[in-house]
């Protein structure tokens, strides 16, 4: 597939689009299930995701803690989810934990929205970003996130290809 396309749709937005060779029931699965998000979604090369506890419902909450198995860096997410659509569309907020990374993503936490859309077996994923302030946008597309998120992306693509 593609790598990942990211765009800015308003001053305080990111907006990325991928899309998956998979059907969108099993994409959402990957992004719904802990043991499956803890298999793609780990960034980089020498990070791993110790911490993947989720309550997918709307109300519920979540905590994921990325490290770098190399020097012990970590940081992560927490957030309560808002909305669930099945085998369609994930909200929820976003808070940055530092940890001790020792960089910020800004004060505020973000509201991602996961649209799922699979045409001919084929899932588009689309994802929004949207922050506090455009400042807070532009501190947390200066880590790499993007990057990052392909590199998962990446992942997810071979995770989909052994459940198929």
């Amino acid at each position: 597939m593609k790598p990942a396309e990211a765009s800015l749709p308003s001053e305080t937005e990111v907006l990325v689009k991928r899309s998956f060779d998979a059907p969108a029931a099993l994409v959402w699965r990957a992004y719904m299930e802990p043991n499956l998000l803890r298999r793609w979604c780990t960034g980089p090369p020498n990070w791993s995701m110790p911490v993947c506890e989720m309550d997918m419902r709307v109300g519920g909450d979540y905590q994921w803690r990325w490290r770098n198995d190399e020097d012990g860096i970590e940081f992560g997410f927490t957030g309560e989810v808002l909305e669930v659509v099945p085998h369609a569309k994930i909200v929820h907020t976003q808070a940055f934990d530092p940890g001790n990374m020792g960089i910020t993503m800004g004060g505020e936490p973000s509201i991602i929205t996961v649209v799922f859309d699979e045409i001919d077996g084929i899932t588009n994923v689309s994802t929004t970003i949207k922050y506090a302030s455009q400042a807070d946008r532009d501190e947390a597309l200066s880590t790499g996130m993007t990057e990052g998120m392909e590199t998962s992306y990446t992942r997810l693509d071979e995770v989909l290809a052994e459940e198929i």
